[in-house]
């Protein structure tokens, strides 16, 4: 069944292309900076910063007033010298007299929906800038592929597969495609090794969901797909740690593309989040046994089973 599932790496380079040849977007600023790497002349970043954090909040905010029953905004005590007189007001002067309308302050946004912060200090870019991993990019005439100095099936999973994953929410290149192309070919040949490896790689699933990046939740979710999907009773293993990952599920499980009577062509390219959630639920459901709808209900209230337990 895990045959069945896209090629997650082998698409990386394909959108990108279509985005940036034929739609004519403009691809997102890569900056190396505070990375701490042999290539970046720039300074490492402070120990805080941390990913998936919450964007800073702005200088003013409005506050709920109890008296006025609306948002208001502070306002200094101003110099009773310092005022306009009657006619002076730039607002007057270009509207032809009167008074101008008063705008009331809108509450603020909670911006649930607004990406954190990824900063590039993930434990796979570090390792491979230190040459540590056994693993180069085979250029070839279809797609890219990865060329492994050893076999993928006698690697140390317990040490390289959570290395992999934390890599998976990187943004540059190469980084991001070695990172996604290693844990496919991981999963592909892990078999048995994958099971024990499962809690080790809860965190880098959960750090990558939380930056709240479209594209990197895309990939993630795919993955996770190809994760329950790679060995026997791995669904069933990732049940006690729904908790820590379905919570972003219910947060974009409405995130569809609505077209009204259109035809989205871009199907095949799985980048719609809506659907990548309820895909990748209704296999957490067949693969996690007895537990995982109860589970999932429990941390996606909407969500309807899709097995007949008739």
């Amino acid at each position: 069944m895990m045959n069945d599932l896209p090629d997650v790496a082998g698409s990386l380079f394909t959108n990108q292309y279509k985005a940036v040849k034929i739609e004519g977007k403009r691809l997102k600023p890569n900056a190396l900076e505070g990375t701490g790497s042999c290539f970046d002349s720039t300074e490492a970043l402070q120990a805080h910063h941390h990913p998936h954090a919450a964007p800073a909040a702005r200088q003013e905010e409005p506050f709920w007033s109890k008296a006025t029953c609306s948002y208001t905004l502070k306002s200094e005590r101003q110099d009773p010298n310092q005022y306009l007189k009657r006619g002076e007001g730039d607002s007057i002067k270009a509207h032809g007299g009167g008074s101008p309308t008063k705008r009331s302050p809108q509450p603020p946004k909670a911006g649930a929906y607004a990406a954190r912060s990824n900063p590039p200090n993930t434990a796979f870019r570090r390792f491979y800038e230190r040459g540590d991993l056994p693993i180069a990019v085979e250029h070839r005439g279809m797609k890219n592929v990865i060329s492994w100095k050893v076999d993928v099936s006698k690697l140390d999973y317990h040490h390289y597969l959570p290395i992999f994953f934390d890599g998976v929410r990187e943004t540059q290149q190469p980084y991001k495609f070695l990172a996604v192309k290693g844990v496919e070919d991981m999963l592909k040949a892990g078999g048995s090794k994958i099971l024990p490896v499962i809690p080790q790689l809860i965190i880098p699933i959960k750090t990558a969901l939380n930056t709240r990046d479209t594209e990197v939740m895309c990939i993630t979710l795919q993955l996770l797909q190809k994760l329950v999907c790679s060995a026997d009773l791995v669904g069933e293993a990732l049940v006690p740690y729904y908790r820590q990952i379905l919570p972003i599920f219910n947060l974009y499980k409405n995130n569809n593309k609505n077209l009204g009577d259109s035809i989205d062509y871009g199907q095949r390219q799985y980048t719609c989040l809506g659907e990548l959630i309820s895909d990748t639920l209704a296999l957490f459901e067949q693969k996690g046994g007895e537990d995982a709808f109860i589970n999932i209900k429990y941390m996606v209230p909407t969500y309807e089973s899709c097995v007949n337990y008739a």
